[in-house]
């Protein structure tokens, strides 16, 4: 999204620049750059301030008890941890097997997030009863 932004934004500069050149303003290339302009804005403003935290490495742990639902359909398994005291969900992919998962069955994780909870990083997962460490991402 990071890239695509960008070349939202500079394509409608330079594409400003050769109406601007050319004296060439019809409404439709104007309409179309200025929607490329707000698009690309847009994109960057949902991306760079998570960029930021993964750069600056500024993360958050978030702790508790948690569910996991695994999604093995297609070529990769994915994972989604639903975290019961926040009601928050995190997703991460090519997750290890686990013995039982699904909504009867609680764990107890710890998943390192941005400051903005927006991108995942890491996953812990213990179990519930005893914070036996079972499984960790790489």
């Amino acid at each position: 999204m990071l890239i695509l932004g960008a070349l939202f934004v500079i394509g409608a500069v330079i594409s400003f620049f050769v109406m601007y050149g050319n004296r060439d303003y019809r409404l439709l290339k104007v309409g179309r750059s200025v929607v490329a302009l707000l698009m690309g804005i847009l994109l960057l403003a949902m991306t760079l301030p998570s960029l930021k935290y993964v750069v600056l490495k500024e993360y958050d742990v978030v702790r508790g008890k948690c569910v996991i639902e695994i999604d093995s359909s297609g070529r990769t398994s994915e994972a989604d941890f639903t975290m019961l005291g926040t009601d928050e969900i995190f997703s991460f992919r090519d997750i290890p097997a686990l013995d039982a998962y699904g909504k009867a069955i609680p764990y107890y994780c710890e998943v390192t997030v941005t400051k903005d909870h927006l991108v995942e990083i890491s996953y812990k997962i213990f179990d519930f009863k005893t914070r036996k460490l079972l499984v960790t991402s790489k």
